[in-house]
Parts: structure tokens; C-alpha cells; sequence
């Protein structure tokens, strides 16, 4: 299912490319009370043919971690990694899920359709908001591919549904649901 998800990246570009680094942002909007332990998101990714690059200073036992925060994941060794956030409906980045949440209610209250009613739901009664992040211009396929198998499982095995930046939102089947291409900023 990664490669059903379009997670292309933006047409628009800074001014000195060069010197600034643009970053894309996906998320999951997770309904399932705690986020996996990152062992199981890595024995997923394997399970896909991919190689997720951990920290070389990673702890094992972080991996077995539900409450973790953030971690980087690399998929080649000559690119920048993915960046991966965890933020829940309590504890120490509660704020940052409350405003990430609000953000998007705010955004999905525009539109009266079925589909954004839907999207609304999922936003609404999300427990944890799975973020990644990325540098655009480092990004190849293989690249949008592996943050593709990072959505889908927490898409899956979260109960969640996912959020592209200057895209929208997407079903389970990876269809384009809501479009926010011309909302977000």
C-alpha cells in the first residue's frame, strides 16, 4: 500500500534552495491509545524489503519503548534520515498534539462533505499524532516509498489516518479524500 500513498514532494521552492532546507510533514492521527514499540514499526519496515537505519547510539532497549518521542530513521546511508515524532493527548508534548489537532478541526470545518466528516472523526477522537518529517531536496523515491511503509503502519495498526502537507487527507485505501492542497500553508 506505501507506493498507493502520493507523497510527492511540493512544487514550491525557497528563493536559495541551496541554502535552505524545506521540509515535508505527514502525519497519522492515531485512535489507538499508545503508539507501538519502535521494534515493531522496524520488524514491519524489514517485513517490506526495507533496511531502516537506527541511531548507531540507539539504546535496544528504547526499541521496546511505547512512550518514546522522537527517533530518526534512515533508509540509505548517503541521505538524510526521516525524522519520526510521537506526540500524545497527555504528558510532556500534550500541548504540541492539542495545537496539531486544533490546526486541522480548524482546517476540515470548511467543508460539509461525507468525506470531511470522516477525516474530521478520525482527528477528533485521535489519542497520538505520529509526524514525519524530511529534507525535500534530499528525498529520492526509495525515500518516499519507505515514509509511505511508516504511515501505513500506524495507519493500520493505530487505527489511523493520514495527514500529507499540500496534499490532504487520505482514506485506508490510500484515495485522496480531502483536499487541502490550497488550505495549508
Amino acid at each position: 500500500m506505501a507506493k498507493e500513498l502520493p507523497i510527492l514532494p511540493s512544487t514550491a521552492q525557497p528563493a536559495d534552495s541551496a541554502q535552505t532546507e524545506q521540509y515535508q510533514y505527514s502525519r497519522v492521527f492515531c485512535q489507538k491509545e499508545n503508539s507501538p514499540p519502535l521494534r515493531l514499526l522496524l520488524e514491519f519496515l524489514k517485513s517490506r524489503a526495507q533496511t531502516p537505519i537506527t541511531p548507531p547510539d540507539m539504546d535496544d532497549t528504547m526499541l521496546d519503548e511505547w512512550a518514546w518521542v522522537q527517533v530518526t530513521l534512515g533508509y540509505d546511508p548517503n541521505r538524510k534520515p526521516i525524522q519520526v515524532f510521537c506526540a500524545r493527548d497527555r504528558g510532556s508534548y500534550q500541548d504540541v498534539f492539542d495545537e496539531e489537532k486544533k490546526q486541522f478541526l480548524d482546517l476540515l470545518s470548511a467543508y460539509d462533505d461525507v468525506e470531511a466528516g470522516f477525516a474530521r472523526g478520525y482527528v477528533e477522537r485521535a489519542r497520538f499524532l505520529l509526524t514525519t518529517r524530511f529534507v525535500q531536496n534530499e528525498m529520492t523515491d526509495e525515500g518516499y516509498d519507505f515514509n509511505g511503509w511508516i504511515l501505513e503502519f500506524y495507519q493500520d495498526q493505530c487505527n489511523g489516518i493520514v495527514q500529507i502537507d499540500n496534499q490532504g487527507f487520505y482514506s485506508p485505501q490510500g484515495e485522496l479524500i480531502v483536499d487541502l492542497s490550497f488550505k495549508e500553508e
